[in-house]
């Protein structure tokens, strides 16, 4: 006989291709990452020249005076806001903080400029202020009477659009909040990106929020940083939209790899017997079976079934019928208590299992005569 189990052999031949696939993938990620610039460190990071990054804009503010010290984590936050006196704060990514440490780096800064906080955010750090709706980044006017707007003239902005209580002052269609002077709310990072700076005003509008004060602690918060983590966001929300992009495009790689080295199976083909078993020499040596095991009382079980199965039509009974119905027709039908023949002891030896197997015959052929 020869086996048809894959062997070890068997395996690593078909699993070899898809493997080196594997790796090589692998590897060329690992390569990317490590040849990747040592500018590139995120959006909106004063270090990263990359054009989401703010590398440029950091340029400025330090040429025009202001001490930029990046922080990264919520420690480093509070740390560098405890030793400035009078020093800017600003948040680039306020939904990976906590609204209450949020509002505790405010009430430490003299003033604050918070990109693109959502409502769960607003409800607890500023109450009353709401987000009405988002837009794409446009050139927009200023439209209000925040005099580093009015300074800046028009500029590019975008992303959500805020509305205040009567403190706050809207600008450029609410893209920018203001609140008693000490508080700005920026749809989104697009005026201090390096792509945008030199669109419009937006230079002039970037340098007026964050150059008022001598000390600018620039806030990037890292998704890492145990004490300032929203718990509530979940793992694919902090993954780039390219790692999910990776992941659809592995998945359907590996259907398609799975539909081609799947074994194709054709109609079902009927083959004949090699030999012809008649139904009563399968009958006689499953007997002779139970005759050898001294298996009586199974025997008798399984011609009891057997009966009642036949019956259960001829009485009118649905399949599953209990034995107090299947008695009470049979009564009806024989006069006679079936009782002990239908459902009584198991016979002890073949002799009574021949006698039982006759009165289960007999009590058919009474049942379907009457």
């Amino acid at each position: 006989m020869t086996t048809v189990s894959p062997d070890a052999r068997r395996i690593w031949r078909a699993a070899r291709a898809p493997v080196f696939i594997a790796v090589v993938l692998v590897l060329g990620a690992v390569l990317l990452v490590l040849a990747r610039d040592n500018g590139n460190h995120g959006t909106l990071d004063p270090d990263s020249t990359d054009p989401g990054g703010s590398h440029a804009l950091a340029t400025l503010l330090a040429q025009q005076g202001v001490h930029i010290v990046p922080a990264h984590t919520l420690a480093d936050a509070e740390s560098a806001l405890g030793t400035e006196a009078n020093a800017t704060l600003l948040v680039t990514a306020p939904s990976l903080v906590e609204p209450a440490h949020l509002a505790q780096l405010r009430g430490r800064a003299a003033d604050a400029v918070f990109v693109g906080p959502g409502q769960d955010v607003l409800d607890l750090l500023l109450p009353g202020v709401v987000v009405r709706g988002q837009n794409d980044a446009s050139t927009r006017s200023p439209d209000c009477t925040v005099a580093a707007a009015v300074a800046a003239g028009d500029a590019v902005l975008g992303g959500l659009e805020y509305e205040g209580h009567q403190r706050g002052r809207p600008c450029y269609g609410g893209s920018l909040l203001q609140i008693t002077g000490s508080t700005t709310l920026l749809g989104d990072g697009t005026p201090l990106t390096n792509d945008r700076l030199d669109d419009e005003g937006d230079a002039a509008l970037a340098l007026r929020l964050l150059g008022r004060q001598a000390t600018l602690v620039w806030y990037v918060p890292s998704p890492g940083d145990p004490a300032a983590a929203v718990t509530q966001q979940s793992l694919t929300e902090l993954l780039p939209r390219g790692w999910l992009f990776g992941a659809i495009q592995v998945a359907v790689a590996a259907v398609l790899f799975a539909l081609w080295r799947a074994r194709r199976l054709g109609p079902v083909v009927a083959e004949p017997l090699p030999v012809v078993v008649r139904s009563a020499e399968t009958t006689e040596g499953r007997a002779r079976l139970y005759r050898r095991s001294g298996s009586a009382a199974h025997a008798a079980g399984l011609l009891r079934h057997a009966a009642v199965e036949r019956l259960l039509p001829v009485l009118g009974l649905g399949a599953g019928a209990e034995p107090a119905a299947v008695l009470g027709a049979v009564a009806a039908r024989t006069g006679r208590d079936a009782g002990p023949l239908l459902y009584g002891p198991a016979p002890e030896d073949d002799a009574s299992l021949v006698r039982l197997a006759d009165e289960l015959d007999r009590l058919e052929r009474e049942v379907r005569g009457s």
